[in-house]
């Protein structure tokens, strides 16, 4: 079972996944969501990280 989590925007359904991480925005593979900054936001959308939910995927 793997310990990392997929968290989505419930604006627009992008989901940010701790495995693979965001290596364009500078977050490698691996990075947990309590490590991404209080001000990012949604790629997609804009929404903040506070529109993101955890999800069972």
């Amino acid at each position: 079972m793997s310990m990392f989590r997929d968290y989505m925007c419930v604006i627009c359904g992008f989901v940010y996944s701790e495995e693979e991480g965001l290596p364009d925005e500078g977050f490698p593979p691996g990075t947990k969501w309590e490590d991404i900054p209080l001000n990012w936001v949604c790629p997609e959308c804009g929404a903040g990280k506070e529109d993101f939910e955890m999800v069972e995927i």
